[in-house]
């Protein structure tokens, strides 16, 4: 008896001495460790491939909504309206403006050309707007330039287009784009106001190719609110004036070209025409008709009469 009880005891210890090796083995960190690596890694891997389809799907979107980098060159980093180089300027080259949107539809209140009042050009049209009117893109294209000049344009957004040209829209109350930013003809690009050097809210509207401001009036048809045609053919000897017609119509009377001045004239006198007003000629040379009328001396009862010699000066 004494004898079977030692031999149940030596079994019972032996049986003990082999469970705690038995136990390290099964809680041993190591393989669980090792799947648990391998599981991140897989996971890694799946969310790699799913931000490159993402990656991959975004350049796709992109490629389908940006216009050709190749316009996107010269001056593009550049603070000035007028980036270009003279010497790179072609004599005359054809531009689509078939794609186009009125970036505003007021009509205009100010022509372009010469001011004798400031001695320089108006390189654009005045457009008439109310304060914080929403203003559109005029064709699809990229913006360049938001900026701030408090002695000229006041808030200002220059767009580059695939056409070749650049638009330009002064005294805005607000940006609504920013630098860089991909653009549809039609799309809203800032509100309307009268910052910088204006007495009033308008538009000023720029249309201008490699630096050279076209004549907006030679583009676009303001009074109906379309284009003239499909193309404007640019030239360097007449990007100044407008166009005489519009399709199955005469132009409008404030559309056609000044007949009182050339662009690069700076006149002291103006021999008055049949026709002429006292306001169209004062409005012509970028002044009031109360400032025309007290350089020459005249009232308000007073005519002016074809072959009477005006000061502009």
């Amino acid at each position: 008896m004494i004898e079977y009880k030692n031999i149940l005891g030596a079994c019972l210890i032996a049986a003990f001495a082999i469970l705690p090796v038995s136990a390290q083995k099964i809680t041993s960190k190591s393989p669980h460790s090792q799947a648990h690596k391998e599981l991140l890694a897989s996971q890694a891997k799946s969310q790699d491939q799913i931000k490159l389809v993402e990656k991959n799907t975004f350049i796709d979107l992109i490629d389908d909504i940006e216009p050709e980098l190749d316009i996107y060159t010269e001056g593009w980093n550049s603070k000035q309206v007028n980036p270009f180089r003279e010497a790179d300027v072609p004599n005359s080259k054809t531009i689509d403006v078939s794609g186009y949107f009125m970036p505003c539809p007021g009509k205009i209140t100010s022509n372009y050309g010469y001011r004798a009042k400031f001695g320089r050009m108006h390189k654009g049209v005045d457009l008439a707007i109310r304060s914080n009117d929403t203003i559109y893109a005029a064709f699809d294209g990229k913006v360049r330039l938001t900026n701030y000049e408090a002695k000229g344009y006041g808030n200002y957004v220059i767009i580059r287009h695939p056409n070749g040209l650049e638009t330009v829209y002064g005294h805005l109350n607000k940006h609504l784009v920013k630098p860089d930013q991909v653009v549809k003809a039609g799309d809203p690009i800032g509100l309307g106001g009268s910052t910088g050097r204006s007495t009033g809210p308008h538009l000023h509207f720029e249309t201008r190719f490699m630096g050279y401001a076209i004549n907006p009036s030679a583009i676009f048809d303001f009074a109906n609110q379309t284009t003239h045609t499909d193309t404007y053919q640019f030239s360097k000897s007449t990007y100044t004036k407008a166009r005489n017609f519009a399709p199955s119509r005469q132009m409008a009377k404030s559309e056609k070209e000044n007949p009182y001045k050339s662009a690069a004239a700076n006149p002291a006198s103006y021999t008055v025409k049949k026709g002429d007003t006292l306001s169209s000629i004062a409005r012509s040379y970028g002044m009031s008709a109360t400032t025309l009328r007290r350089l020459n001396g005249l009232s308000n009862a007073d005519k002016i009469r074809a072959g009477q010699i005006l000061k502009l000066k």
